[in-house]
């Protein structure tokens, strides 16, 4: 069962300004952090201005003030006038507003990778043939494609299904690592059984069986904030990192065992635990293990139904594989 959790004070920062004018740059983590002790808990903070369309977003320019009401922190914001927002204008500015973590590497890093169900792999399109017979393929090659190939999708992703994602406590399978491979254009008509397909890039040679995905609309913008989850996060492991590392640092991407289902969103910051050593004590004559220790900051910014990818904020110490993750 989820369990809702109890709401506790907010604690500004010392030392935390009173007022502050947002630089290019700028991350609402960072700035987060310059108000918060718990950053995450950024929305409780923040004041928001009915006079100003979208006022969860921070712009190059905007004025910060910190102000107390009834008792309560506030952060209210005076739009820099170089920013307009109307009706008819909804989309650059979006783009112009600051993020909430750099988005360049997780950006490119969800270009690569997906997780995927057994059912998005068995119902996907695949490379059934390569020209001339062979068994590999590289860019410029034709290949044919055999399954279902959207209508008006000339381009495709060709992906292989890589690393296994179970959970370490019941061992059921969350999903598979989509590796990477490359790309492929259609040539033809795409309602032939088969159909053809050149190769256009490739991260390594292109095998028989490998799938072909349609590409997703994967937006990354700034119109989510740090928030904790609103359930209780229980048995959370990161259960992989991006590039196999034995060590875990900042800003390395991770895969959590714990998704969509367990309530977990795009923008929620949890808490990363390190498990407590055993040890003998002389007095009882037996063995005892230590309480968990807390050793880092991740967030979440990908969520498939049962897993999720997240990126860790900040790290105490060398983080690893099998690491608990908790509300922060």
């Amino acid at each position: 069962m989820l369990l809702a959790l109890p709401a506790l004070s907010l604690e500004v920062r010392e030392g935390a300004p009173d007022t502050y004018v947002v630089k290019k740059g700028d991350t609402l983590w960072g700035i987060a952090g310059m108000y918060l002790e718990q950053p995450w808990r950024w929305p409780e903070l923040w004041d928001v201005n009915p006079q100003i369309d979208n006022p969860h977003l921070i712009f190059p320019g905007d004025r910060l003030t910190l102000s107390w009401v009834e008792g309560e922190p506030r952060l209210g914001v005076q739009r820099s006038r170089d920013v307009t927002l109307t009706p008819k204008m909804r989309v650059s500015p979006l783009d112009l507003a600051i993020p909430m973590i750099p988005l360049d590497e997780i950006g490119a890093f969800l270009r690569r990778h997906r997780i995927l169900s057994a059912d998005d792999i068995n119902q996907s399109a695949y490379i059934v043939a390569a020209a001339q017979s062979h068994l590999v393929s590289g860019a410029g090659d034709t290949v044919y494609g055999r399954g279902r190939f959207p209508d008006d999708e000339p381009t495709y992703g060709i992906f292989r299904a890589g690393e296994i994602y179970r959970d370490p406590v019941t061992q059921e399978v969350l999903g598979y690592q989509a590796q990477d491979i490359g790309n492929a254009q259609l040539l033809g008509s795409n309602r032939a059984d088969v159909v053809e397909l050149e190769v256009t890039r490739v991260t390594e040679e292109v095998r028989i069986a490998d799938r072909l995905l349609p590409p997703e609309e994967r937006i990354l913008d700034a119109t989510f904030q740090p928030r904790a989850p609103d359930q209780e996060i229980r048995n959370g492991y990161m259960i992989a990192v991006d590039g196999g590392v034995s060590q875990i640092g900042t800003m390395d991407i991770v895969v959590l065992n714990r998704g969509a289902r367990d309530g977990l969103e795009i923008g929620h910051v949890l808490a990363i635990y390190q498990a407590g050593e055993l040890v003998f004590d002389e007095v009882a004559g037996d063995n005892v293990r230590l309480p968990d220790s807390r050793a880092g900051l991740c967030m979440v910014f990908e969520v498939a139904e049962k897993a999720s990818y997240a990126v860790v904020l900040k790290a105490d110490r060398a983080l690893k594989v099998m690491d608990k993750v908790k509300n922060p």
